[in-house]
């Protein structure tokens, strides 16, 4: 595969939020649109486990279809995203760091065709979003 084909990026943060806050809100996907911009609605398909299906549909954009193809309590999930040839991976990986520290990564990873221009415009808000959910998960965790 030619370097445009593939696109990989890695963003993170460090929270004082445990990993069971953060996974709570990982889990509510019909809330992620409260402390994600970049989602205007979202529907899930049944429970938050691998193999279900959810929709979601950024402002002004069309809907798409991700599956959630790996899910880890309290330690990671990811979905996955095709449209025609591409396929966008991301991994949401929460990440204890000892003492009261967490770093949550978001690991986007696109291959197929536009995948060096497609990725970097999917992934172009996840400093925001991960700022946001920490926010979130902080407040939450008191």
């Amino acid at each position: 595969m030619s370097d445009e084909n593939t696109w990989q990026c890695e963003y993170a943060i460090e929270t004082s939020a445990p990993a069971e806050t953060i996974w709570s809100i990982f889990r509510d996907v019909r809330s992620w649109k409260a402390w994600n911009a970049g989602i205007e609605r979202i529907d899930i398909d049944g429970p938050f486990v691998a193999g279900t299906w959810f929709t979601m549909t950024p402002p002004g954009e069309d809907a798409l279809r991700s599956q959630l193809i790996e899910v880890r309590e309290n330690a990671c999930f990811i979905d996955e995203t095709r449209v025609g040839d591409l396929v966008i991976k991301v991994a949401h990986r929460i990440e204890p760091l000892g003492s009261a520290r967490t770093r949550v990564v978001y690991a986007v990873d696109a291959r197929g065709p536009q995948a060096s221009e497609i990725g970097p415009a999917v992934a172009s808000d996840f400093p925001e979003v991960l700022a946001s959910l920490a926010k979130l998960a902080e407040t939450r965790a008191g």
